[in-house]
Parts: structure tokens; C-alpha cells; sequence
């Protein structure tokens, strides 16, 4: 792309389901990853500077390249093009929801948003294993919150019996429908399955942090429970647009992320495709073939339980199969609706 997009992360999820724990180990996790964090909500957040500002409006820098908003839902658009200022230099922005608040509305507001430097990141709605069925009593929005949901972390595993978190866990698949579902003791799981975490300079990716030998590392219990996978694709034949779209409608449950770019031949053989997908949110982006470079489909696909044969198996029939095998004129029309426009309807960015 261009000019590279902000994924935009809305965090949700009932009061004491552990939402600021995993925004905490978010920020402790950071390395070289500038994390913005719009805060809509006034808890333990794990940040001396943010009690002392403890109001609307405030913004604060936390030191490790991340910055921090306390904000009024209002306000939402006004803090986003805060946020996205060059000079900001952020990665990634978090807006962490109310307990109480209705996170459809959120990423509404975020899908609206006229900031051209922002992308819907997911939304991730966080339940507490311990405290499951009492908070569906409690908060009979929580099967609807699920619904909506592009992945939901079930968070305080530790807490119950093997028997009850897979109790837990299906219960929660069977009303989150195609999110990916996964399982987070103390709000660990790694940033890598919510976003691209930057490799600062002079830092060899997979090597311990300074952070790590200072401060220890959460890896190991991290990958106790965080439990995905990422399933790498390569196809050197171009694809047909339309059997590739088809592919991506009938993605499996649990396929949380898609990234990579895309070689559609001559349904437009100027232009490589970057794809950008979570959830059920899509974006294609159009750029031209970097000179030289081998023209291949690469696609990173993030998710839970996927069956990476199964994925490479329906990958390879969406190849063109031959000089009679050619995209008609309408074969680009359902991929170009994902093409962001000057002008568009937020809720065709939806699967």
C-alpha cells in the first residue's frame, strides 16, 4: 500500500472479564510496536500517568513509544486524527469499550470514519471463563455482544476445570458463529494474532528483547494458552477473481486474519492486490507490481483450528487452470466492491 494504514483494535467486554489485563500485557509487549490506546472506560489501568490525568481529553505519553486517550465516545473521531498525525509514528491503535458499552456502535463509528489513515483492526470481545453463565444472567446483551464479535478471547482459563472451560469454550463458539475463539490466562495472548508487531532496529525477529532480559518474559504462558495457528500460501499461477472471492466467502470458522498480496493475471496485470481481512471486514488494495519482482499470490492466514492442508487445497482451485480458463468483464466486480472508494457505504466492508 501507499501509504500504510493504522489498524484500528476495538476491545470489549463485560466489567471483570479482564479487559484492561490484556491491554496491559498489550503495552508491556510492545518492543519496537507504537500502540496507541483510546480508553473509554476508567479501570486499573496499569499506568501511574493515566490516575494522574484521570479525565476526558487527556492524552499521555507512556514512555515506550505508546501513547494513551481517556476519552468520551463522542470524541471518538476527533482522538482517531489525533492519533494518526505522521509525527505520532503509530502502529496500531486500541480503543478499549466500556464495560457497559455497546461495541457494535463502536466499530459503526470506526467503519464511518472519514480518517483515510485508519483501518478496521477487529473487534475482540473478551468473557470471563469463571463468571460465564452469571454474566449471561446478568447481561443478557452478552450472546449479542458474541455475535458480533471477530475473535473472542476466553480469558481467566486458569481459574476453572478443564471440563467447564471446554464447557465455556463451545458454548461461546456456538454464539460467536465464524470468529475465532481462542483461550488467555491473565489477558496474555500474543499481539501477534491482533497485529504486526515491529522488529525495532537492530533487534533479529525471535531474539529476546532488552526488555525481555530486564523484565522477564510472558512467552511461556503466553503460548500455554493462546492457541492459533498461521498458515502461509504461495501460488505462482494467477488467480480468478471470482473463484477467489469465493474463497474468501466461505472462509472457516476460526480464520481470524488474512494478509498478503494477490496476482490476478490479466484481469489486471499492472496491479498486484494487497489484501487486508479480520473478521468479517475486507479490503483490497491495488498497487503496481514493484519492478522486478516475481509476480506470486503470498497470503498469511491467522486463526484457530484451521486445517492449513484444507486452505492450500482451496487456494490451488482458485488458480487458473489454463488459456481457456479467463475472467469474464464481470469476474473483478465482487472483489472491486472491496476497494476502498473516495465515497463508500462502511457496510459493504462486511463479508
Amino acid at each position: 500500500m501507499t501509504t500504510q494504514q493504522i489498524p484500528v483494535v476495538v476491545l470489549a467486554g463485560f466489567l471483570g472479564a479482564g479487559k484492561t489485563t490484556l491491554l496491559n500485557h498489550l503495552l508491556r509487549s510492545a518492543r519496537g510496536t507504537r500502540i496507541g490506546v483510546m480508553v473509554n472506560d476508567f479501570g486499573d489501568i496499569g499506568i501511574d500517568a493515566m490516575t494522574v490525568a484521570g479525565q476526558v481529553g487527556s492524552t499521555v505519553s507512556l514512555g515506550n513509544g505508546c501513547l494513551c486517550c481517556a476519552v468520551d465516545a463522542s470524541e471518538l473521531d476527533e482522538y482517531l486524527e489525533v492519533l494518526t498525525r505522521p509525527e505520532s509514528r503509530l502502529d496500531v491503535i486500541v480503543i478499549e469499550a466500556s464495560g457497559l458499552a455497546e461495541p457494535q456502535e463502536l466499530v459503526r463509528m470506526v467503519l464511518a470514519s472519514e480518517n483515510e489513515r485508519i483501518v478496521y483492526g477487529g473487534l475482540v470481545e473478551v468473557v470471563d471463563a469463571a463468571e460465564f453463565g452469571a454474566t449471561r444472567q446478568r447481561h443478557p446483551g452478552t450472546d449479542r455482544h458474541l455475535a458480533v464479535a471477530d475473535l473472542v478471547v476466553v480469558n481467566k482459563a486458569d481459574r476453572v476445570s478443564a471440563d467447564e472451560l471446554r464447557s465455556v469454550r463451545e458454548t461461546v463458539a456456538g454464539l460467536a458463529g465464524r470468529a475465532a475463539v481462542i483461550e488467555a490466562s491473565h489477558g496474555r495472548v500474543d499481539p501477534e494474532l491482533l497485529f504486526d508487531r515491529v522488529v525495532p532496529d537492530g533487534e533479529i525477529e525471535g531474539q529476546m528483547s532488552i526488555e525481555d532480559v530486564l523484565y522477564g518474559s510472558d512467552d511461556a504462558a503466553e503460548h500455554a494458552h493462546a492457541s492459533y495457528e498461521t498458515v502461509s500460501l504461495t501460488a505462482s499461477t494467477p488467480l480468478h477473481p471470482r473463484r477467489l472471492m469465493a474463497f474468501l466467502d466461505s472462509r472457516p470458522e476460526g480464520l481470524y486474519r488474512i494478509k498478503g498480496f494477490i496476482d490476478l493475471g490479466a484481469a489486471d496485470p499492472a496491479n498486484r492486490y494487497a489484501v487486508h481481512a479480520v473478521g468479517r471486514f475486507l479490503r483490497f488494495y491495488p498497487e503496481p507490481w514493484p519492478a522486478g519482482e516475481e509476480r506470486l499470490t503470498q497470503l498469511v492466514l491467522i486463526g484457530s483450528g484451521i486445517d492449513a492442508a484444507g486452505l492450500r487445497k482451496e487456494l490451488a482451485a482458485c488458480e487458473l487452470s489454463g488459456p481457456r480458463d479467463v475472467p469474464d468483464e464481470s469476474g473483478m466486480w465482487g472483489l472491486l466492491r472491496y476497494v476502498p472508494q473516495t465515497e463508500e457505504e462502511p457496510e459493504e466492508t462486511l463479508f
